[in-house]
């Protein structure tokens, strides 16, 4: 939503400290899932590695001049479509963009944004949305606060996460990628009585997230600057 590399993923997390906070939101896994990583800077990080073993050989080329591997993308969207575009636009601007480590990084930042909402965590929230998503669902929880409710939700899974539109506008890169989850979840009243969904049922959901960042930035994490409902 290497969530977020999130995108070069993510999806995903930078900070050691919302790791920590996340911990008991991540426990209630089922455990089939992977532990959370850092989708942003492993590929930077590899290419750091690369280069100064080759640098006593190796005569580097100006990135532009570089050939470009558009393989992954190509894995996604065939060459010529609107997608590929968009995809190859972004490793034009961002060469450590890979859309793959980047979709799980998006289901991981997925993960932990749901949950986080649930839990009414806003300091989690905070490094993970952008302001304008941010003061969204922290108004739903202020609401949610003031009348005493609670939710109660538990992550089942993934089913399905694929990216359907990409493109750059100016030097921010948006990536737009639809969800199919799994979830238990349901709000209770002040006097601890279920009002909405039902605390024993899995459901089904159906999101499209958009996630964005500046690729001028050296912030390698995306933000969630858009959500919507599929049916």
């Amino acid at each position: 939503m290497e969530f977020f590399d999130f995108g070069t993923i993510i999806f995903f997390i930078a900070a050691v400290v919302i790791f920590l906070q996340l911990r008991n939101v991540l426990g209630r896994r089922t455990g089939n899932e992977k532990p959370p990583f850092d989708p942003y800077t492993t590929a930077r990080t590899a290419d750091v590695a690369t280069a100064a073993t080759e640098a006593d050989n190796v005569v580097a080329l100006p990135r532009r001049m570089a050939e470009r591997d558009f393989s992954a993308i190509d894995k996604i969207s065939p060459a010529g479509t609107a997608l590929n575009d968009g995809l190859r636009a972004i490793y034009a601007a961002d060469p450590s963009f890979d859309p793959d480590r980047f979709i799980e990084g998006a289901k991981i930042a997925y993960e932990m944004i749901v949950m986080s909402f649930a839990d009414g965590d806003r300091k989690v929230l905070k490094n993970l949305l952008s302001d304008e998503v941010y003061e969204g669902f922290v108004g739903a929880i202020d609401e949610r606060e003031k009348r005493r409710e609670t939710v109660r939700s538990t992550f089942v899974g993934i089913e399905k996460a694929e990216i359907t539109n990409a493109e750059m506008k100016g030097t921010e890169a948006y990536v737009s990628v639809s969800i199919v989850s799994q979830m238990i979840s349901a709000t209770f009243d002040k006097d601890g009585k279920p009002i909405d969904g039902d605390p024993d049922a899995v459901i089904e959901i159906r999101d499209l997230w958009t996630f964005a960042r500046d690729t001028r930035s050296r912030d390698p994490n995306w933000k969630l600057v858009a959500t919507e409902a599929e049916d």
